[in-house]
């Protein structure tokens, strides 16, 4: 008797669970003349009449129990809960970039704007650990109203992003064979542009796992995220710290041996001017010479200079960046003298990626370091122009150049942008610092650049409502420009590779 009742409340549990599993109605899709595809809580399409009579399936629990008619009562509750579909993402002017659907089996399926999913494929798509991934939370956050009768969808994000200058730079990059990073910050911290090239088609990878458990680190990574060795970028900081300890002139030889290693200048071959008995502050920087900065940080010592630079610059272990987006988490380790002095230039184990330089280069620009953010504002999947909740904080400092030490830096990043002859728009001027980087992988060069209004002091543009008046307010740009392949483009250095910074800068101000 014992086994044959239990044989019975299986077969009746089994019984039950066939008919409480609730129906999975099929969403379509469809494109309209813009490209975006919708589904049907967007207005894309009806559901089926199989979702219109499952009534029951749109409470967010269905419990059953069953009582057994023998002498003893024994209760079973199951519980199946239906999913919150995630909210939609948007760019700064209200374009969809991603949303969600129903697979027939009515699983959740993302799709993305057909205008814009390969630029953002490797900054956004759950593959790349991207935006969709990082802010899950958000988005599975119920609406506060239903979406089209549905009270299953989630929030939906506003991002800083502009794809239109996304979309153009990225195509930019591929039509000059720019294999690297570019990103473009305003000056409050919010990110308009992260562009990474090569990225991907997510539809054709979305099916094939092993291929897309590479993304988020092959060559299809978010390389404007990803640590590499920033090179002379580096010495915004190393001209700050050598001004702030009074070391203003020093020899240089050209090329300086100690402790059996070998330093040397960019132009230690072809500059007759070697060597150079009062080399000053200003003249080492523009003419980025890696012999001052690492007599400089020799003579300031390992401890005060990885004290200056987590202080000032937020940079090195214990002065990580908690952005809305994820950590910035630079690195430096000095193990011996030889490491202290080629830290100073940018290299032994320096890492960074270019978001930070482009928070470097806002520092550098107006004295503070803000914290770099990509919301703007949780939104009413309903109605993009209702905020449910404002996004990230801008104008966040965190961290500043001493006043009497900011002067220094800005003449020497003017020298810098003059040496690059490049014109920017009327009511503009550029402050720039090159960087060429040895890494395991070849060089990378780098130009981190302000394209500062004349006007601005730092709070320009910060008051808008949204970013379309963000230049006539008088705001200033941040752009960061990486590039991995410079043997394909015959660049030896950084500087080399200003005329493609300029088309950067170009489309910026053209869109």
């Amino acid at each position: 008797m014992k086994s044959k009742r239990k044989k019975g409340i299986a077969l009746l549990l089994s019984a039950m669970l066939m008919t409480a599993l609730p129906s999975c109605a099929s969403e379509v899709s469809r494109t309209d003349s813009s490209g975006v595809k919708k589904p049907a809580w967007l207005g894309g399409s009806e559901q089926t009449e199989d979702a219109s009579s499952e009534k029951q399936d749109s409470e967010e629990e269905i419990q059953t129990t069953i009582v057994t008619t023998t002498a003893t009562t024994t209760t079973v509750t199951t519980t199946t809960t239906t999913p919150v579909l995630k909210g939609n993402l948007y760019d700064c002017n209200g374009e969809l970039l991603m949303y969600s659907g129903q697979k027939p089996d009515g699983s959740e399926e993302r799709f993305t704007n057909d205008n814009n999913k390969v630029s953002f494929a490797n900054i956004l798509n759950k593959l790349s650990s991207g935006f969709d991934e990082t802010f899950e939370d958000i988005l599975r956050d119920k609406n506060p109203e239903p979406v089209n009768g549905n009270d299953k969808i989630g929030r939906s994000i506003q991002l800083t992003l502009d794809s239109n200058v996304q979309n153009a730079i990225y195509q930019y990059m591929a039509n000059m064979n720019i294999v690297g990073s570019v990103v473009v910050m305003r000056n409050d911290g919010s990110i308009m542009s992260e562009v990474s090239y090569p990225s991907y088609d997510p539809d054709l990878y979305s099916q094939d796992q092993d291929y897309g458990d590479t993304l988020s680190w092959g060559a299809f990574c978010n390389k404007a995220f990803q640590n590499a060795t920033p090179g002379s970028c580096f010495k915004i900081m190393s001209e700050v710290l050598a001004a702030k300890h009074g070391i203003t002139s020093l020899y240089d030889d050209g090329t300086w041996v100690d402790d059996g290693a070998t330093i040397v200048n960019w132009d230690h071959d072809t500059n007759w001017s070697y060597p150079i008995a009062e080399r000053s502050l200003y003249s080492a920087f523009v003419n980025s010479s890696n012999i001052f900065f690492a007599k400089a940080f020799n003579q300031i010592g390992k401890e005060q200079v990885l004290s200056d630079l987590g202080n000032i610059f937020n940079f090195g272990p214990g002065y990580e960046i908690y952005c809305d987006f994820g950590s910035l988490e630079n690195n430096i380790e000095i193990y011996c003298n030889d490491d202290l002095r080629r830290s100073a230039f940018g290299q032994s184990y320096v890492r960074t990626c270019p978001i930070y330089l482009a928070a470097l280069g806002r520092e550098a620009a107006f004295g503070d370091m803000v914290k770099p953010f990509v919301i703007k504002n949780i939104v009413d999947t309903n109605d993009f122009n209702k905020v449910i909740e404002e996004g990230s904080k801008p104008n966040e400092v965190i961290g500043s150049i001493p006043e009497e030490l900011r002067q220094g830096l800005l003449d020497g990043m003017s020298g810098v942008a003059g040496n690059l002859g490049l014109y920017v728009p009327e009511g503009y001027h550029l402050l720039a610092k090159t960087g060429t980087a040895e890494t395991g992988s070849g060089d990378f060069l780098y130009i981190t650049g302000c394209v500062k209004n004349n006007n601005d002091n730092g709070q320009n543009g910060a008051t808008a409502s949204n970013y379309s008046d963000y230049r006539a307010n008088g705001g200033s740009y941040v752009i960061v420009m990486q590039i991995q392949n410079p043997k394909d483009h015959n660049f030896s250095f950084a500087s080399e590779s200003a005329q493609l910074y300029k088309g950067i800068i170009d489309i910026v101000f053209s869109n």
